[in-house]
């Protein structure tokens, strides 16, 4: 089964903790999934944003997963988060993108739709 894993909460949101902790379980059955980090979902993959000592970083958590982590470009943009290339595309000054993590079209979300068995929306 073609599992997807639509992110869309804050990383603050127990809602997110849930999806990397299904990721997680997922990925340790050796089970076919994909994730897409949509909406609010995108703050995960700021790499400005700062945790506390005491608390779990998400993004590290993610990053430590090491699977393909795809992130909605325009979602990203109008949160203030960008690569190197968007960038210089739009003449901003610095890029934020954390490592792992790629700016993508919706037109990945929309074929991760097509080819899943099931979708999960956190």
């Amino acid at each position: 089964m073609n599992t997807l894993l639509l992110i869309t909460s804050a990383p603050t949101s127990i809602h997110a903790w849930h999806a990397f902790r299904l990721a997680q379980a997922l990925k340790a059955k050796n089970e076919s999934f994909r994730v897409f980090f949509y909406q609010d979902g995108v703050y995960v993959a700021n790499d400005l944003q700062w945790v506390p000592d005491d608390q779990r970083n998400l993004k590290e958590q993610w990053q430590q997963l090491d699977i393909r982590l795809p992130v909605c470009v325009s979602a990203a943009l109008s949160r203030g988060i960008t690569d190197s290339e968007n960038a210089k595309r739009h003449k901003i000054s610095q890029h934020n993108l954390a490592n792992g993590f790629e700016l993508v079209g919706l037109g990945e979300l929309a074929d991760a739709v097509q080819t899943a068995n099931r979708l999960i929306q956190f």
